[in-house]
């Protein structure tokens, strides 16, 4: 258990008390998106279980997995968290994302997990709504007008681009 004056695990700079407790312990509801998601990584270092599913949009509950959930947790030493970035997820907001990357350490090995995660706000509280493991993914915009299959290939060839260029592509 982790004690109220002990420093907050997901690093914030505060003790557990002051920051990630009271949301855990259900006195607050987390005021950002960002908020939402330290807390919950305090919730495996501290392995409130039934936290990590309350924070859960439930219409996505039905696929926690509670016997897994707890295995991580109780077998894993939380040991820091950094966020990567945010975007949204404010007091006023409706969505947010947060990347981040957890460290833990397993059988005596440093790991992390980097996620970028996506929250909703429903009825004033924030949600985990779902996580896609690894970097955010920054949208492309085409800088050049795309290519017809039967405009002129681009290569000056005279010829259709599907039947020049567009062959390897």
């Amino acid at each position: 258990m982790i004690g109220a004056s002990e420093p907050c695990p997901c690093r914030s700079g505060s003790t557990f008390g002051a920051c990630c407790g009271p949301l855990i312990a259900g006195e607050r509801a987390a005021p950002t998106a960002e908020a939402l998601m330290r807390s919950r990584y305090s919730a495996f270092a501290a392995q409130a279980i039934d936290y990590l599913e309350q924070t859960l949009l439930p219409s996505t509950r039905r696929d926690f997995d509670r016997q897994s959930v707890t295995e991580w947790a109780r077998n894993s030493e939380w040991t820091g968290l950094e966020v990567v970035a945010t975007e949204r997820g404010g007091a006023e907001d409706r969505e947010g994302v947060v990347e981040f990357i957890a460290h833990f350490r397993v059988n005596g090995e440093d790991r992390t997990h980097h996620e970028t995660s996506r929250f909703s706000r429903r009825d004033g509280r924030w949600y985990y709504v779902d996580g896609r493991v690894g970097r955010r993914q920054e949208t492309v915009v085409r800088q050049t007008p795309k290519i017809g299959r039967n405009d002129p290939c681009s290569c000056g060839s005279g010829k259709k681009f599907k039947k020049c260029c567009g062959l390897a592509a």
